[in-house]
């Protein structure tokens, strides 16, 4: 059995340990109920999800994720172009903002969902992506995710976490670049698996959670074997594995 992370929960200095959940759940075609198990065992207080519904009654499809999983709907979906946030009620929610990215004719159009919460004692920007297929594409956009993450700190959000499908590995440019300016979650404190593709699926790290450098990661990495995680469901749930961080954030100074 893998050994737990650290639960969420507020520290005498007034810090926030917070567990951040990163899943790309392919529209939600797969096995709904294995999904939702899935997600309710890692405890998260945020889920930053990728290819949520985005289309015919895409409201009702997050609705149902939301509700399945304990959690509340913060922003996301079709109005941007499938990333997604979910938070559990310890997030107190401050303002949220979907961005639509600049096309490539002929890509699938991408988007970022973002979000400022407050949680007991801290505040902690959040951004929900899924990278282009296309290197040269993928690329900007590794370097507009940047620039929202600095945006955060301009706002007076000193401390930020994006999580996402980079649809790029370690040693690709676009998550290299990602990598120099914010914390690879796995990379700081390995915990659980590295890869986040499927069994019999060539073994690649995609998936990943990026905190900004003054967040503390406890652990990050795909919960396989995580109490109330099985394989079965893993399977079933989706094509990708989701990478579980637990990050502590310092208060507010």
């Amino acid at each position: 059995m893998l050994a737990d992370l650290p639960e969420s929960r507020t520290e005498p200095d007034g810090s926030a340990v917070v567990r951040v959940l990163g899943y790309n759940i392919r529209s939600m075609r797969d096995d709904r109920v294995a999904l939702a198990r899935v997600i309710r065992a890692c405890a998260p207080d945020l889920v930053c999800v990728q290819e949520a519904p985005r289309f015919f009654r895409w409201r009702k499809a997050a609705a149902w994720l939301a509700r399945a999983t304990g959690l509340v709907y913060v922003t996301g979906g079709a109005t941007a172009s499938g990333p997604l946030i979910l938070s559990s009620l310890r997030a107190h929610v401050e303002r949220t903002e979907d961005m639509l990215l600049p096309r490539t004719p002929g890509l699938h159009q991408r988007g970022f969902a973002t979000a400022v919460v407050r949680i007991g004692g801290v505040r902690l920007g959040v951004l929900s992506c899924h990278l282009s297929m296309s290197a040269d594409e993928r690329y900007e956009q590794g370097g507009l995710l940047l620039d929202r993450m600095h945006r955060f700190a301009a706002e007076g959000v000193p401390h930020a976490v994006a999580a996402g499908d980079l649809n790029d590995r370690p040693e690709g440019r676009t998550f290299r670049r990602l990598a120099a300016e914010l914390q690879d979650g796995w990379a700081t404190a390995p915990w659980g698996v590295e890869h986040t593709t499927r069994p019999g699926d060539p073994l690649q790290r995609i998936d990943a959670v990026l905190p900004t450098r003054g967040v503390e990661v406890l652990g990050c990495g795909v919960p396989r074997g995580l109490r109330g995680v099985t394989e079965a469901d893993l399977r079933a749930a989706t094509d990708h594995l989701p990478v579980l961080a637990a990050l502590r954030v310092p208060a507010l100074s």
